[in-house]
């Protein structure tokens, strides 16, 4: 493979595969909470290509395909040679028995006749997997995660797995694991199962850092790969300072979140930095950590994303935070 993420530091899995420290989200892709244009969506991979970002990441949930079709136009043409892509599994396309079209109701502003139907035999990644390429226009992807597994424990350990190891064996994707928003079960997955990655959205940010009890731990002991993702917490930390109407877990976040992130804020702007800034450095302290993975919808975030991922965070600020009670005392980060 050539070099990738020019200017960025790779972390290699235990397969080989390099993976870039920062990437390419593509949710908003397919029009999550609002919709996006096609034009938006190209000039953004076309900007996040030129800054060096070289790892993009999708999923069929993702506005029932849209994202992955969106992607794959606006990567065609690239040297698929020079960049990570990834996608999940899991959350299978079908077509509504009855052809019906309808908006979706699971935050995408799509109307179509495609439906998610939970699947983690090994048809329906094997399916699932053969959609999302036809989709992307691509041949091959380079990691495969099993998504949002969590009232699935039981299929999605055994078939599920066994199905994306069998590929793996086999040449045909370049690292496997799984995508939640919980850490507990992805340390399941990282004890009981062969996984390369994980991607842990939402629980180890600026916020909140669940993940340090369970998740963190094992994957240093196991020499597996935390991508983090959602550091932003749903857009909760993704402003300087939080409005009152702020999501949080895609919902309205509670009171006690708004103080909290506000008292962060107020640590941030003592160091003449902001929330979004210290946020979108904090999760690469943590050596499991290879990937951070920030939700972006066009040129303007792309440009934000990169100057944020730039910024240097004095070790006081996190000192501070420390101090305050806002942020756990972590012998791991500072190692």
């Amino acid at each position: 493979m050539s070099e990738i993420g020019s200017g960025m530091t790779q972390h290699r899995t235990r397969t080989g595969l390099a993976v870039p420290e920062l990437g390419f989200g593509t949710a908003q892709f397919g029009n999550l909470f609002r919709e996006t244009s096609d034009e938006d969506s190209a000039a953004a991979v076309e900007s996040a290509w030129e800054s060096g970002i070289r790892y993009f990441d999708t999923a069929p949930h993702y506005g029932l395909g849209l994202s992955e079709r969106r992607l794959g136009a606006a990567l065609a043409g690239l040297p698929r040679d020079e960049y990570v892509l990834s996608t999940k599994v899991g959350k299978l396309l079908v077509e509504d028995a009855n052809g019906v079209s309808r908006m979706d109701d699971e935050g995408f502003v799509v109307e179509t006749t495609l439906r998610r139907r939970w699947d983690y035999s090994r048809d329906g990644v094997l399916r699932s997997l053969e959609g999302s390429l036809e989709r992307l226009g691509v041949d091959r992807v380079d990691i495969v995660y099993l998504h949002d597994p969590d009232d699935h424990w039981a299929e999605a350990s055994t078939t599920g797995f066994a199905a994306l190891a069998e590929l793996r064996d086999q040449g045909v994707v370049g690292a496997i694991g799984a995508g939640m928003n919980q850490s507990a079960m992805l340390a399941r997955f990282v004890r009981e199962t062969d996984v390369d990655l994980v991607m842990c959205a939402g629980r180890y940010t600026l916020l909140e850092q669940g993940a340090e009890d369970d998740l963190l731990p094992a994957a240093l002991e196991r020499g597996v790969g935390v991508v983090a993702a959602g550091v932003y917490n749903s857009g909760l930390l993704s402003r300087p300072r939080p409005p009152a109407d702020a999501q949080y877990d895609y919902a309205d976040a509670p009171a006690e979140m708004l103080d909290r992130a506000n008292r962060i804020a107020d640590v941030c702007e003592a160091h003449g930095l902001t929330l979004p800034e210290v946020a979108t450095v904090f999760a690469r302290r943590h050596p499991a950590v290879v990937s951070t993975v920030l939700g972006l919808r066009t040129p303007e975030q792309v440009a934000g994303a990169i100057d944020r991922f730039a910024v240097e965070v004095p070790d006081a600020l996190w000192r501070d935070l420390e101090s305050a009670g806002l942020l756990r005392r972590t012998a791991a980060a500072e190692s």
